[in-house]
């Protein structure tokens, strides 16, 4: 299932121990070297530690009620997971950054994304058009099998290839049940049809 930044941002983390509502998500941990989700960073006045995190194989569930998890033992501190501070410290944000190709042509900045539930990966990043490009075509989407390199200033995807001619990309095939060596002038009726 594929997961909109717009459904993970704001979120409410509820408890199944109390049944209310601990904290809720501010923002994405993405880490740039493989886009995955590493934690959900999160807000709230009950937090005992700014920042907080919550690690994504630490959620029960995503219902309409929000991020279900058992209690606020699964809250983490910057410290207490090496790779949540190694990524913390990347201060990569994904959101807002430029996509270009690999021949350094801007396609527009990327809006927001979409992530997998299972697998915690950005699946398809949102990019919103230049002002110029965006008359014929607002947003793009692009696959993660697309991207080639991600860096702290842009995202490099693959180059469009040029289109072909529609003649070029139509294969011929044969009719096995045409016969193109028998002549009209050839077939005796009388004997086929009785």
């Amino acid at each position: 299932m594929l997961i909109s930044l717009e459904r993970l941002i704001g979120t409410p983390v509820m408890s199944l121990q109390t049944g209310g509502e601990l904290a809720h998500t501010s923002k994405v941990v993405i880490d740039p070297r493989d886009l995955t989700v590493v934690a959900y960073q999160l807000e709230g006045q009950t937090l005992n530690e700014h920042p907080s995190f919550l690690r994504p194989t630490d959620v029960r569930e995503l219902s309409t009620l929000g991020f279900i998890v058992d209690s606020s033992d699964e809250f983490v501190g910057l410290d207490d997971v090496i790779k949540i501070k190694q990524v913390y410290d990347f201060k990569f944000e994904l959101i807002g950054i430029d996509v270009i190709d690999e021949k350094d042509k801007k396609l527009g900045k990327v809006a927001s994304f979409t992530v997998d539930a299972g697998s915690f990966s950005v699946q398809q990043l949102v990019v919103k058009r230049p002002l110029l490009k965006s008359f014929n075509e607002t947003e793009l989407l692009i696959h993660r099998s697309q991207v080639v390199k991600v860096h702290n200033s842009f995202v490099q995807v693959k180059s469009l290839s040029a289109k072909e001619p529609v003649k070029d990309s139509i294969r011929e095939y044969t009719n096995p049940f045409r016969n193109t060596n028998v002549q009209p002038e050839a077939i005796d009726f009388e004997t086929r049809w009785p």
